[in-house]
């Protein structure tokens, strides 16, 4: 009913592009060289191969229709919602808190970010072994010592790990979950070796039993700083003070929308002084408030604490104090963490009704009532998904004077064709942040469309200033040139794309038709132009006959006519099969000049 949807949705333009529809190692399927890349080092600011793996698997099966990648979140989030609920009931032996829990979880408006964007597969992946590991903990908590039960709870936490980084605060979940409702704590009798703090008494085993699953932990913690070294903001450009601030202020936000979940967006803006003292002040009593008085039942009602401290421990690894990207907070972040809040409302809730002539009644209806709202609530936000632009659009209606949905509607716009549109909130987004390289080039882009060629050459050129590293923009700036008859000057650009983005098929495509193909004889290069078709051909698996005849272009500058010929053969019948009879005449026409020995000429 909340979800169902998102399988007519598409791709969005944040983060999807570079997981999925243009990431050649992930849009390929599962193949040996994916594999090998997805272990191997930090792709996207992350170090998580199973997700790529769950992304190439999608690609394998479905290819690059939208809708399969969105089916296959929906189905992880049915599986932890389902799991929740069977790993509760058999650790409380609760039936209905149980299931309230994981409907709850399943259905709040929070969990949308989580399942209808593609790129967060992680969190839906890894909350699948999140359960799973839960589930194997209970079995080998409540049996003798097993070394095979072990070992099965180091796997599931292993692959949760390689899923998303977040789960490195499970080994004290799994502490807190001994306290309550395992009551491991004090299961050991009086002479058992213990930890002690001021009241509390812990078991010195359920310490040692879980330093191996801390020293993943550390593993992991280790190579995600590594892997997000460029996105960490540094100390000068983001203040301890401010970080301090934003996190208490968010960790009381999180608590408020999970009761009332209304303006949600995908990205929150931090603001500069990290929030106003009044809303510092609030966020601080809200916080205190509530462990002051879950410390304050914690032997008659210990779920208060266990559901708080999960909650609390949980958020910490993206509460802020390691800043990564630009966001104040994001509702993602509340996937796991807030399970801890609903079993505490929920088990208070039971204990608080225990005495009420219609107990059952009123919980039961007022449950109904709980699911419907969240149901309404999520089934609007899931439809701000449906495209790039209401997601953008939602998402400025929410934020104001949000510089990156200003660009990123832009750029959704300019997908569309929509190109004055799109400079209109190109140049918004430069009033909000004139040096925001990646605006100049979005709007040079639309320039360039319109025809506007050296105001575009202008907007490229200040991008490249303000951030020389942009593959894209050296991209863009050699299409420009390129139009202008400056050669030479094109291809160096080009070139400096392609080493900043080995794996970037246009500019590779581009640059081999140019090398293989221009009337300039001391430009071309054909033995060139076959290394760098071969590789975008390589990339794009010999799917694209675009490609290709780029590939039977270079071989034909080469002097390597049979093999011209035979490419360019297979390259017409692909553009055929691809119901694309335009590129298939220009194909088999280019096929005639190689059978007469001639190379291809771009005049």
């Amino acid at each position: 009913m909340v979800f169902g949807q998102t399988l007519r949705h598409g791709f969005v333009n944040f983060d999807d592009d570079e997981y999925v529809y243009k990431n050649p190692m992930v849009s390929r399927g599962l193949t040996l060289p994916g594999m090998v890349w997805a272990f191997n080092g930090a792709h996207a600011a992350n170090w998580h191969p199973v997700t790529w793996l769950s992304h190439m698997l999608d690609c394998q099966i479905y290819g690059l229709a939208p809708g399969g990648h969105h089916l296959t979140n929906v189905l992880l989030h049915t599986m932890a919602a389902i799991l929740l609920f069977l790993v509760l009931r058999r650790m409380t032996g609760c039936l209905w808190r149980s299931a309230l829990v994981a409907a709850v979880f399943a259905v709040h408006p929070l969990r949308v970010e989580s399942v209808a964007w593609v790129a967060e597969r992680k969190d839906v992946l890894s909350g699948v072994f999140f359960m799973l590991t839960l589930g194997a903990y209970v079995s080998y908590a409540r049996h003798p010592w097993s070394p095979a039960r072990y070992a099965l709870v180091t796997s599931l936490f292993a692959v949760g790990l390689m899923c998303k980084p977040m789960l490195v605060t499970l080994p004290v979940v799994l502490l807190l979950l001994d306290y309550w409702p395992l009551n491991r704590w004090g299961g050991d009798g009086a002479q058992a070796p213990v930890f002690r703090l001021g009241g509390w008494r812990m078991p010195r085993r359920l310490v040692l039993e879980k330093l191996p699953w801390l020293g993943l932990t550390v593993a992991t913690v280790v190579a995600t700083l590594l892997a997000q070294t460029h996105a960490i903001r540094p100390l000068e450009v983001i203040s301890p003070s401010w970080r301090v601030t934003n996190s208490l202020i968010a960790a009381a936000t999180y608590v408020g929308k999970m009761f009332w979940p209304s303006g949600l967006a995908i990205l929150y803006p931090y603001r500069v002084n990290g929030g106003s003292p009044g809303d510092l002040l609030l966020a601080v009593v809200i916080l205190l408030s509530i462990t002051g008085f879950a410390l304050g039942l914690r032997k008659s009602r210990p779920y208060l604490l266990v559901g708080w401290l999960w909650y609390l421990v949980m958020l910490t690894p993206v509460i802020g104090i390691i800043q990564v990207g630009m966001q104040a907070r994001a509702d993602r972040y509340t996937y796991l963490p807030q399970i801890g809040l609903y079993v505490l409302l929920t088990w208070a809730m039971a204990d608080l009704a225990a005495g009420w002539r219609c107990r059952r009644v009123a919980l039961g209806g007022g449950s109904a009532i709980l699911l419907a709202a969240l149901i309404y609530g999520a089934h609007a936000q899931t439809a701000v998904w449906r495209t790039s632009e209401s997601l953008w659009t939602h998402t400025l209606a929410c934020t104001p004077r949000n510089l990156i949905a200003h660009y990123n509607l832009g750029c959704a716009l300019l997908d569309e064709g929509r190109l004055d549109e799109a400079i209109i909130q190109y140049r918004t987004a430069l009033k909000l942040k004139p040096d925001y390289a990646v605006a100049h080039n979005g709007l040079g882009s639309a320039l360039f469309q319109k025809g506007r060629l050296d105001e575009a050459l202008a907007e490229y050129q200040t991008t490249l200033q303000l951030d020389p590293d942009i593959a894209i923009a050296q991209n863009n700036y050699g299409n420009a040139l390129l139009q202008k008859g400056n050669l030479a000057e094109a291809i160096r650009h080009f070139q400096a794309a392609i080493d900043l983005k080995p794996d970037y098929v246009e500019a590779l495509n581009t640059l081999v038709w140019v090398l293989a193909a221009n009337s300039q004889a001391a430009l071309r290069d054909g033995p060139r132009a076959v290394e760098l078709a071969r590789r975008a051909c390589e990339l794009t698996q010999d799917g694209n006959p675009l490609i290709l005849g780029g590939l039977a272009a270079a071989y034909a500058e080469a002097g390597r006519f049979p093999e011209a010929l035979e490419t360019a053969q297979r390259a017409a019948e692909l553009a055929d099969a691809q119901a694309n009879p335009t590129l298939a005449g220009n194909l088999r026409a280019e096929w005639q000049l190689y059978q007469d020995g001639h190379p291809f000429r771009i005049h």
